[in-house]
């Protein structure tokens, strides 16, 4: 895997630049790049999240559940480096509360998974070396060497275009 999609990615992508009904050609392109062979793919805890929706994007994600590019985390590498981003998350500046929300979630697997297959995190979210209240997933990345990207950087580097059609 080259990119490993956070759930911010999906969820981003549905509520804003590529709504379902204003750009389909954005689903028609992960269903074409997120494939077992391809470099692009999350992991089953961001599914997890999708899923737990009641929108389209829910049903979208339901509809690849057993997709083989959502990766399990469960090997013993990835629950290796879980330990260490768990460890290292406690002891930063970040207040309990926010280590508690980051650490229940897909975010810190995410990085794990990343950092053992040698992936790059495509995320919206931006670094904030000064955030204490909630843990940046780049903050995160950047401590274990872990590269970040965000969705439209990621399409540049697919040359990824979206042309106009008329629907009549």
């Amino acid at each position: 895997m080259r990119y490993l999609f956070d759930a911010n990615v999906f969820i981003e992508a549905k509520n804003r630049y590529y709504a379902f009904d204003i750009c389909p050609g954005f689903w028609d392109w992960m269903d074409s790049v997120c494939t077992s062979a391809a470099d692009v793919g999350s992991i089953r805890s961001v599914r997890d999240e999708l899923i737990a929706g009641n929108d389209e994007l829910a049903e979208w994600a339901k509809n690849r559940q057993d997709a083989p590019w959502f990766l399990k985390v469960d090997d013993e590498d990835t629950q290796r480096a879980f330990a260490t981003i768990a460890a290292n998350v406690t002891a930063d500046v970040y207040s309990a509360p926010a280590q508690s929300k980051f650490l229940a979630g897909a975010d810190p697997w995410l990085i794990a998974k990343a950092k053992v297959v040698g992936a790059t995190v495509v995320t919206h979210e931006l670094p904030e070396p000064m955030a204490k209240k909630r843990v940046p997933i780049p903050n995160v990345c950047g401590k274990f060497g872990v590269p970040f990207i965000n969705t439209f950087d990621t399409l540049r580097q697919f040359a990824t275009t979206f042309g106009w059609r008329p629907t009549s």
